[in-house]
Order: C-alpha cells, then sequence, then structure tokens
C-alpha cells in the first residue's frame, strides 16, 4: 500500500540459484539489491513457464523499459514475501542511489571550507554576527485576527439610583401576586415557527455510475471429448425370451455354484453389519480422545405461511409421533409486556390455528386446526395421536380429533412423488403410456384439481370460560396411561390403558387436572340433568367427546400459595415425575416402509366411565412436581390433596436461582430425577431429592435463554436457544463453563425448540423464531450418536456434583457452630 511499483515475489531454492541470489551467500540483510538482466528473466519464462517465480508479474517485466531489473532481499517481510521486484527505474535510481540529507551535504560544505582555509581553522567556526532582515508576512496575522474574541454587541448600560434620605432605611419583603401587578409577569408561550417549516417541492440531483474495471485471468483443465447416450426407457424381454432364460441349463448351473456362496453371506449379514464404517468410528474415538470434529447443526427445511404466521411468533412445536416429516406449530400474536396482561383488549385481526407441515411439500400447510383462540402450548396424546389438546390465551383447554385426515397425512409423501413422476412422463412418455398411468392412479388427478388450500378442521370440545384458568395456559402435559386421579387426589389403576386426563398450569396461581370427557355415560333420571350446562360442540365435527348432560370443568385445583405468608407463585412451567413417558425414545425406530399401516379406530370413541368400586389404588406413585414462575422462581410441591375439599394448597419450597421468567422445566430422557431450567441469561440443572439447590448453575450469558430441550440419545447434550437468534449447544462432558458449540439460526428470537428421532440415522431439530419462520436442522452424527460409556460417565458426574454440594452444605453449617 502505498508503492505500486513494488510487487512482492517468493523465490525459491531452485530460482535463486539460477539468478544467483542466494539467501544469505548472495545476497544478505546488508547487501540486499541484486540486478537481473530482463533476458535471463524473459528466457526463464519461456524455459519454466507457470512454474517460474516470475509468472505473476509477467506482463510487468514485459513491459519494463530498462535492462536490468532490481530485486531486493526482504529480509524483515516488509511486503509480505523474501523478496520483492522494483518495476520502475525512477524506484530503482532512488533505492540504489537515495538522495542525501540535508546534514550530510552541510558537513561537506563545512568540509570543503575547511580544506580551502587550511589546516589553522581545522574545526573552529568563525563568529559571523546576525543580519538584520526586513519582515516578510506570510498570512500569520491574519489568522491570529481571525481567531481572536472581540465583542460585536452593543453593551447596555443601566443606572440605578435611590434617594439620599432612604440611605440606610430597613427593608422590608412581601409577597404578592404576579397577575394583580401590571408589566410585573409575562408569560411566554411556545408557537411554531413557519420559517423552520418550509417543505421542499422539487430538488436536482445527479448521480453518476462508473463500473470498475477490473483484468482477471482464468486457466481451464482441457479434456477430450467423450460421447455418451442416455436411455429413457428399460429393455425388456418378451415372454418367450423370458420363459427360454429361466429354462436354460446355463442359468440353472449359476444358481448351483452361486447358493452355497450367498448362503454364507446371508449368515454373515446376519451375525454382523457389513455396513458399519470402520472409519467414522476409529474418528470418533480420536475425537473424544483431544481433537476437534466437526459440531454443526445442517439446515434440512424451512416452513412459514404469509396469511397465518405474518407478524405472528410461533408459540409451540410438536412433531406427530407416528407420522415421518409432519409437524405442528401454532402461532400467537406478537405482545407486549403490557398486551399479554390485558388480552381482552387486544382483537384478534387473523384467524388463529394449528398448520401441519409436511417435508415433501413445504409450501403448502397440510391441515389446520380451527382455534377459539391463540393457542400457547398443545401437545399429541401418547395413545392416540389423532387427539389432541391445546391451551389457549384466554386460559380455556380444548381437543380436536383428526382421526378423519390421518390417511391424508400419511400418504402426504405418495401424493408429493406421484405429482413429480407425473411431470416426468408429461415430457418423456407416450400418450398411450399416460393414459395408462392415469387409470391407474386416479387419486393423483384428484390431488392435482383439488385445490391447494388445506382442510380446516374444527375443535370437538372446548372448556367453560368460567370453569378454566383466569390467564393464558402456558404448559399442558397429558397423564401417563397407566393411572388416573380422582377429586381427592388419589391415584387409582387405569384398566383401559388410555390417557384420558391432562395437567395445565397458568399464571393465575393454579394448576389444573382435567378429566377427558368420556363418550359412554350411565343415564340418568330427568330430574338430575343439567340442560343449562352442556359442553359446547360445534357442528359438523366428530362426536368423540359429545356427551351432553355435563359442564367440562377441572377434577382437581391447585393453589400455589403459602399459607403462613400468603404468598403466590404464578406458574408458567411444570415438571411431573409420572410423566418421564413423555421423553423416552423407543430402541426400534419405526422405518418409512412400516408407515403406511391401517388406521386403527381411536380408542376414545369406546371409551367409557369406569366404577371406582373395583380399581386398586397405587401407592408407589410419585405426586411430587416442579413449577417455574413468572418470577423465575423453582417451586417444588406435592398435588395429592390432604383436605377434603375441591382446591389443595400443598406444602411448597421454592428456589430462587433465575431472574426472569422460567422458559423451559424439563426432565431428562435418562434420568427421570435430573431436571433442566431455563430462565433469564442463565440455566441450572436439579437433581429431585437434593434440597441444597442445583447441581449445576451456569454463569450470565452474553444473550438471554428463550427455549431449550435435552437431546433424545445423548445423556449429557442438550440445546439452549437465545433472543439473538443464536443456539448454544452444550455437552456437559466436554465443558461445563461454557457452551461446546454455538450456531447461529435467525435473526429474531427463537421461541421453541423440538427434537425428533426419524431414524436411527437421522435426528432432526425443529427451532421456530419470532418472526413466525420454522427452521427444521438435521443433527450431525456426533451430536446424535452416543459416545462410549456416555450414560454411565454422566451420572457419576451428577453424582460427584451432588457430593460436592452436600460437603459444601457441611462446611457451612460447621462454620456457622463456630460463629
Amino acid at each position: 500500500i502505498g508503492h505500486p511499483e513494488i510487487f512482492p515475489l517468493v523465490f525459491t531454492t531452485k530460482t535463486q540459484e539460477i539468478f544467483n541470489c542466494r539467501v544469505d551467500e548472495d545476497v544478505t540483510e546488508e547487501n540486499c539489491f541484486k540486478l537481473i538482466k530482463k533476458e535471463d528473466i524473459i528466457q526463464d519464462l519461456k524455459t519454466r513457464a507457470t512454474i517460474s517465480d516470475f509468472h505473476p508479474v509477467k506482463k510487468v517485466v514485459l513491459e519494463y523499459p530498462g535492462e536490468e531489473l532490481l530485486v531486493v532481499f526482504d529480509a524483515k517481510f516488509q511486503y509480505g514475501q523474501n523478496f520483492y521486484f522494483v518495476a520502475s527505474e525512477e524506484a530503482k535510481e532512488s533505492l540504489l542511489k537515495p538522495p542525501e540529507t540535508a546534514e550530510e551535504k552541510e558537513e561537506e560544505k563545512e568540509e570543503e571550507n575547511g580544506e580551502e582555509n587550511g589546516e589553522e581553522t581545522l574545526g573552529v567556526h568563525p563568529y559571523k554576527p546576525p543580519v538584520h532582515k526586513p519582515w516578510v508576512s506570510l498570512g500569520s496575522e491574519k489568522e491570529v485576527e481571525e481567531e481572536s474574541v472581540k465583542d460585536t454587541v452593543r453593551k447596555i448600560k443601566y443606572m440605578i439610583s435611590r434617594v439620599r434620605r432612604k440611605f440606610g432605611a430597613p427593608v422590608t419583603f412581601t409577597d404578592k401576586n404576579a397577575s394583580h401587578v401590571k408589566d410585573s409577569y409575562v408569560e411566554c408561550t411556545s408557537y411554531q415557527d413557519k420559517t423552520y417549516s418550509i417543505k421542499m417541492l422539487e430538488k436536482d440531483v445527479g448521480v453518476q455510475m462508473v463500473p470498475k474495471l477490473r483484468e482477471a485471468s482464468t486457466q481451464t483443465k482441457w479434456t477430450y471429448p467423450k460421447n455418451a447416450a442416455t436411455q429413457y426407457f428399460p429393455r425388456q424381454l418378451s415372454s418367450e425370451e423370458k420363459e427360454e432364460s429361466l429354462s436354460s441349463e446355463k442359468l440353472k448351473e449359476f444358481l448351483t455354484s452361486v447358493h452355497l456362496r450367498m448362503e454364507i453371506a446371508l449368515q454373515q449379514n446376519e451375525i454382523m453389519n457389513a455396513f458399519v464404517d470402520d472409519w467414522k468410528a476409529l474418528a470418533e474415538d480420536e475425537s473424544s480422545s483431544g481433537g476437534k470434529p466437526d459440531v454443526y447443526l445442517k439446515a434440512y427445511q424451512s416452513f412459514t405461511e404469509l396469511r397465518c404466521l405474518k407478524d405472528r411468533t410461533i408459540s409451540c412445536v410438536c412433531w406427530h409421533p407416528t407420522i415421518y416429516g409432519i409437524i405442528a406449530v401454532s402461532a400467537r400474536e406478537q405482545l407486549s409486556h403490557e398486551e399479554q396482561v390485558n388480552l381482552s383488549d387486544k382483537s384478534l385481526l387473523q384467524q388463529p390455528a394449528i398448520l401441519f407441515w409436511s417435508f415433501f411439500d413445504p409450501i403448502h400447510p397440510q391441515l389446520m386446526l380451527e382455534c377459539p383462540e391463540d393457542i400457547y402450548c398443545f401437545q399429541f396424546s401418547p395413545s392416540d395421536p389423532n387427539i389432541i389438546a391445546g391451551g389457549c390465551i384466554n386460559g380455556q383447554v380444548v381437543l380436536w380429533d383428526i382421526s378423519q385426515h390421518e390417511e391424508k397425512l400419511q400418504n402426504a409423501k405418495t401424493v408429493a412423488d406421484g405429482i413429480k413422476v407425473t411431470a416426468v412422463n408429461m415430457v418423456n412418455a407416450s400418450v398411450l403410456n399416460m393414459l395408462q398411468y392415469i387409470y391407474m392412479s386416479p387419486s393423483l388427478m384428484q390431488v392435482q384439481q383439488s385445490s391447494t388450500e388445506p382442510p380446516l378442521v374444527r375443535y370437538c370440545a372446548v372448556s367453560s370460560i368460567q370453569h378454566s384458568h383466569k390467564k393464558t395456559v402456558t404448559d399442558l402435559h397429558w397423564l401417563p396411561d397407566y393411572f388416573e386421579d380422582n377429586r381427592m387426589g388419589a391415584t387409582f389403576e387405569n384398566r383401559a390403558e388410555i390417557c384420558v386426563q391432562l395437567v395445565t398450569c397458568s399464571p393465575d396461581c393454579s394448576i389444573l387436572f382435567w378429566d377427558i370427557p368420556a363418550t359412554k355415560l350411565p343415564e340418568q333420571p330427568s330430574s338430575e340433568k343439567v340442560k343449562d350446562e352442556e359442553i359446547y360442540v360445534p357442528p359438523d365435527v366428530p362426536d368423540t367427546f359429545k356427551h351432553p348432560g355435563l359442564c367440562w370443568k377441572p377434577l382437581i385445583k391447585i393453589d400455589l400459595c403459602e399459607g403462613d405468608t400468603n404468598t403466590e407463585y404464578g406458574p408458567v412451567r411444570i415438571s411431573l415425575k409420572e410423566l418421564h413417558y413423555h421423553y423416552k425414545t423407543s430402541e426400534k425406530v419405526q422405518s418409512l416402509n412400516m408407515l403406511e399401516v391401517p388406521a386403527k379406530e381411536s380408542p376414545y370413541t369406546e371409551m367409557s366411565i369406569p366404577s371406582s368400586k373395583n380399581l386398586k389404588v397405587l401407592e408407589n406413585i410419585s405426586t411430587d412436581f416442579f413449577v417455574g414462575t413468572e418470577d423465575g422462581e423453582i417451586v417444588y410441591s406435592d398435588w395429592k390433596v390432604e383436605i377434603h375439599s375441591d382446591s389443595a394448597k400443598p406444602h411448597t419450597q421454592k428456589y430462587t436461582i433465575h431472574a426472569e421468567t422460567i422458559t423451559t422445566l424439563q426432565r431428562s430422557p435418562f434420568f427421570k430425577d435430573i431436571l433442566l431450567s431455563i430462565g433469564g441469561r442463565n440455566f441450572a440443572i436439579w437433581k429431585e431429592g437434593v434440597t441444597n439447590g442445583p447441581i449445576l448453575q451456569s454463569s450470565c450469558s452474553a444473550g438471554r435463554y428463550t427455549a431449550g430441550q435435552w437431546s433424545l440419545t445423548r445423556p449429557g447434550v442438550f440445546f439452549l436457544g437465545r433472543d439473538d437468534g443464536n443456539a448454544d449447544i452444550w455437552d456437559l462432558l466436554k465443558k461445563t463453563h461454557e457452551p461446546s458449540h454455538l450456531q447461529n439460526i435467525s435473526e429474531s428470537t427463537i421461541t421453541f425448540i423440538s427434537p425428533w428421532i426419524a431414524s436411527p440415522t437421522q435426528h432432526f431439530l425443529a427451532v421456530s423464531d419470532d418472526l413466525g419462520v420454522l427452521h427444521v436442522l438435521e443433527i450431525c452424527q456426533i451430536l446424535s450418536d452416543p459416545s462410549r460409556n456416555e450414560h454411565a460417565n454422566v451420572l457419576n458426574y451428577f453424582e460427584r456434583e451432588v457430593k460436592y454440594l452436600k460437603s459444601c452444605e457441611q462446611e457451612f453449617q460447621e462454620y456457622q457452630e463456630l460463629q
């Protein structure tokens, strides 16, 4: 920079020997100049061509006017290489003969004068008196005049006088209203000055654009042309040729010769997996020993909808439990904190709905669930994935039945592939083959003729407003299918093995347990029927939960407050120990070929209310639960009702770790007593039964955590989303003080994270943001495949942290006793 005539070059040992410029022999740091003839350089370019070190500056060398070129040894790498080439005669002369400084010229003059005066005046300077010279102005007085400060405003003089006889008289002050005295008070009100409100009507602006020119060269590798052919239709044998080939002796001899080898190969495939990549297994061991493997989340798919998701944030994401590539999302309005408190004042500008997306059609939703209000959270039923429960922002609980549309979701891939095949055959196939394809696949033609609008499914049941939450339903879970509760909190066995109960929480300081409405109820006398309180079932919907005579209201209500201090807690997340089923992953993941199974009849259609007289009471069911509150507190409590009433105020134990609202409270899918809580700028890991506090607490991060989830395959890995659009990947076996990997996902706040196992070799992570976009990322093998003995190592780490926490508590107690 600043020296366009200098070109840095790299001289190899061969080039240094050719031009006699060997480092530390021919050229040194003191003697760094070397003149090379232009003819020698041109001859080297012809002989060595592109491998010559002068090839990058070939054009400059050919245009050089002189006969000799100057090459300088750059020992300190001032220009980035070991040599540099001077491309102009002026720079060459200035480097070889640098100009003399003023001091050197004065010394030479003094030496000449000394030689003329002789040896007597050697080293003695004669005295020269100063000579008076006239003043020559260079403009400095003008600058001084401009910088000087002068008074330009005329000063006003005031003369104050007093009568002589009043000198020394006492002074008295009194209060007087300024408005009563004339000319004593003037109000200066603000007004708009029209001189500063001139609107510009027209303005001439000229812009000139000049493209930048750049010279570049490209060298391509030439290959010999080859003939290629493409076959569009398979070669098929006729019936006579097939019979002749199958009955030939040559085929029988071939089958006899390879029979034994094929049998041995099949036995080997049963004994061991022949397709195991040994190199990847070896790389895994090396990465665990200290290497740095590639950890990443690969973008796989993204979904958005301009009508339903415009200016809306995704509040919840759920994968379909059984159908590959189907994912459901719910959205809500982007409200501020004040608007969230006063939801009744906010009118819905868009129809709230839950959208079902498919991997095979990223543009159009496959299904839409109609909602009475915006949905904050929803879950598929573990017993029947066609049953979906959701919580609204107004506190209501809603149920849907999508059994009539299950076939459409299962055929999403078939329809997409059929449309692609149809397009290909339109180009390549004949008219006869096209007619035959249409005759064999009439459903594809119906799909093409149908509109792109997804079917709208209305809700089957909705809870009454007077018995629902008073605020937004922030968390919802299905209770397991092996037990159910009654109104007194007692736990009984569930013989039907169907998930029939829900638990919800809301910032209104309550936790509600809901009983799913049954279809077959014992007949009641007409006098006992309550006609006014009927569950609302919209018309033209499945009558899965239609049962007149009842109003859907909660079975149990738990008020989270302390009786002594009358302190209330507003839960936003809840975690029950018995809900551990929800995160367990099956060992055998259903393959894609097994997905096309006949639709079973919904178990809820034959559900009835059993008699509680013959049900067995389950004593080993844990009724303890954790909740995360709006104030960032973690509360540990029990739902079992000890007082004979519909509402309970259980004993609670709280911990204050987070500074903001709890956004995630989830149990580990591998350890049912380990929980992850996220709120504000930190997260904490808890162990149920340890009352001293969290066993691991992170420091404050750069961004605020908004979502998080445990990994479904690795016990020590979990994913955290932040408000700046980044995702932190934590691996407890590698680092516990900082995330092992950081990756940017979106430009806005991450609102929800949901992992899913599609197959043993394919794992996905769904990440939603505040702009209404759903990102589906493919998890790399390092983050999905557990390392050797990872479960035991993580468990050992948790046990060490518990021992350390207990030892610190014991030392603190001993210190207090000494005090």
